[in-house]
């Protein structure tokens, strides 16, 4: 698991450079391998041969300590996650508890590595990185909440095959959008970089860091972008299932669990290049736009979802009826955020106009 977590980082580090080069009119990397190919590759032998500083008046073991404790529970959630219904390490009936769980562990070590630095950017970083993890954990959570409502499990292997008809982005596409914000928030990717943000805190609770252990924080980045989309596949796109089945795969034997791995790792590089193009188009927002969009419209959002989700389940309506629902919802919840600017801009405006010149 280790190689292919180590395997699956270098391989999206490689799959982002080419496609932001794509987007900004050029070629990425080129000169290091056919396409580029090893460059990635080369970049980790690199951070292995630098020198690893520890500042002087840092905490030297929380310090040393705070890399280790971001990567490992971000590693321990692949130990759940089913690449098809025979390849996985470990099947847990309340998996989707236990993959929430371990993930937001990780808040502890970004903590610890901007606490530790005695920097004061690397500890408003940190600060920034703690408020918007815990802020977007529970519209991650609870988005997710709605398809095992469906499901009826919180086994990763049951919600898939709960799937075979059709995958719950039909049926939750207001759920699949929220996850997907939360998700970008989770990962920090544009636009919830803030915690990173160079223009203010100058690379954030990292910045002291070098050599290996600054790069195990973008490994764990990386292996934690793959870890969510691979969720997000189960989640609402039916995993290793064919949508909406068209096809029949066969799901037994070494083939079949081949071509069920494939079509899986081909549904989740979908979702990382959205979560990559995304990077390469929407500008970063500022700290405040990011609290104010997690507490006062994603969560009640949810919420309302949520609660559409629990009378669907009860009632027994037809999964269009959820379908036109969910739609109806995530109109109102994108002309709420095209108004938002204009009102607090006409606001503005009168408050400047009774100020005078």
């Amino acid at each position: 698991m280790l190689f292919f977590v180590l395997n699956i980082v270098l391989a999206l580090v490689w799959i982002e450079r080419k496609l932001l080069g794509r987007l900004q009119q050029r070629i990425g990397p080129m000169r290091v391998g056919p396409h580029g190919l090893l460059q990635s590759p080369a970049d980790a032998i690199k951070l292995l041969l630098k020198e690893d500083l520890t500042p002087r008046s840092a905490d030297p073991w929380v310090f040393r300590t705070a890399p280790y404790v971001v990567f490992v529970p971000i590693f321990l959630a692949f130990v759940t996650l089913p690449f098809t219904g025979e390849i996985f390490i470990r099947n847990l009936d309340l998996g989707l508890f236990y993959f929430a769980a371990v993930t937001s562990f990780s808040t502890v070590g970004f903590f610890m590595a901007g606490w530790s630095s005695d920097n004061k950017y690397a500890l408003l970083g940190a600060a920034r990185a703690v408020a918007q993890l815990v802020s977007y954990e529970l519209p991650l959570v609870l988005a997710v909440l709605g398809v095992a409502m469906f499901a009826r499990s919180l086994d990763l292997r049951e919600i898939v095959l709960a799937q075979a008809t059709v995958p719950y982005l039909v049926v939750q596409p207001l759920g699949f959008w929220i996850f997907l914000v939360a998700a970008l928030a989770e990962v920090n990717r544009t636009p919830f970089d803030i915690p990173l943000a160079e223009s203010e805190v100058m690379g954030g609770p990292f910045i002291e860091y070098s050599g290996m252990r600054w790069g195990v924080f973008f490994l764990a980045e990386y292996a934690n972008t793959f870890a969510i989309a691979g969720l997000g596949t189960i989640a609402f796109l039916g995993g290793w299932l064919w949508p909406l089945s068209l096809f029949a795969l066969p799901l037994d034997g070494v083939l079949g669990n081949l071509l069920a791995a494939g079509l899986f790792l081909l549904k989740t590089l979908l979702v990382i290049v959205v979560i990559f193009w995304l990077r390469g188009t929407l500008p970063r927002l500022r700290i405040d736009q990011l609290m104010d969009f997690a507490w006062k419209l994603l969560i009640p959002i949810t919420l309302l979802n949520l609660l559409v989700t629990g009378l669907h389940v009860l009632s027994g309506w037809h999964p269009a009826m959820m379908t036109l629902l969910s739609l109806a919802m995530a109109l109102l919840t994108f002309f709420i955020i095209y108004q938002r600017p204009r009102a607090l801009g006409a606001r503005a405006a009168a408050a400047h106009a009774r100020l005078g010149p």
